[in-house]
């Protein structure tokens, strides 16, 4: 089948997995219910009409504001909605039509509930991480069945197990990383541990390095002190999938950088 019915395909699935992801960021962390009850309005309790509910169109249609009450809608939601399709879309360009691409596309949506709920709360909640791992090894079964992936399991499995090692080190040092961070770094290991190790080695610094430039730049503009916390999730889950799509030329340029060609 051609890749433009894919994208269309993983798009479409995009926004509508977008939208599931706006009540998972909202209801997660309150320990809420995902089924009941029906999308509604925090302000006045009124649910959400179905014509209003369609991704992005009903944010447009209402003009960001609710039907009942005229409370102001977060443009988040939109956002969370384009942003979920668009991500999609990249990693269905990467993958293409592979045994991969669901395990993919779901850390994918992972990434950007989780995301989202560290900016907001500065926690990665167990009731998504943790399943996550159960999740991600099943997803990838039918490439193990298919191409006989075992060494990408393997090197999966023993990236995520140096990389749970690196950030538990590093959380127990005084003032280090938070255990949500620790806990999410094996699910990552596995994902970046499976396209192979440059991957792994290009995510986990990639984390840092983007870590440390948000960190300077928030000083300058005084929006942080040294003393703030800042959520370092969004810059694990940014480095991870900036190895997924990008790993193979970093570190072609980097190693061009150590061993200059004549």
């Amino acid at each position: 089948m051609p890749q433009t019915f894919l994208y269309c395909v993983v798009g479409l699935l995009g926004f509508a997995v977008g939208s599931f992801l706006n009540v998972v960021i909202y209801r997660v962390p309150r320990g809420e219910s995902l089924v009941r009850p029906g999308s509604h309005c925090p302000h006045c309790g009124s649910g959400v009409r179905n014509r209003h509910n369609v991704p992005v169109l009903g944010w447009l249609l209402l003009r960001g504001k609710c039907a009942d009450c005229a409370a102001p809608i977060s443009a988040r939601y939109p956002l969370v909605e384009a942003g979920t399709a668009a991500l999609f879309v990249a990693v269905a360009a990467k993958f293409g039509w592979s045994w991969q691409l669901p395990a993919y596309l779901y850390l994918a949506a992972v990434a950007i509930a989780l995301a989202a709920i560290d900016i907001d709360l500065k926690r990665l909640p167990d009731r998504i991480v943790l399943p996550s791992y159960a999740i991600a090894p099943l997803l990838m079964i039918p490439a193990v069945i298919a191409e006989h992936s075992w060494d990408a399991v393997i090197r999966g499995l023993i990236a995520a197990a140096l990389l749970y090692a690196g950030y538990w080190i590093l959380a127990v040092l005084p003032k280090g990383m938070g255990w949500g961070d620790v806990k999410l770094a094996p699910l990552l290991g596995f994902y970046l541990g499976w396209l192979g190790w440059s991957s792994v080695v290009v995510g986990a610094f990639a984390a840092f390095l983007l870590g440390g430039a948000a960190g300077v730049l928030l000083l300058a503009a005084r929006a942080a002190t040294r003393k703030s916390r800042i959520p370092f999730g969004p810059y694990m889950l940014a480095g991870a999938f900036l190895a997924v799509f990008a790993a193979a030329p970093i570190a072609s340029w980097y190693t061009c950088l150590l061993v200059p060609t004549a």
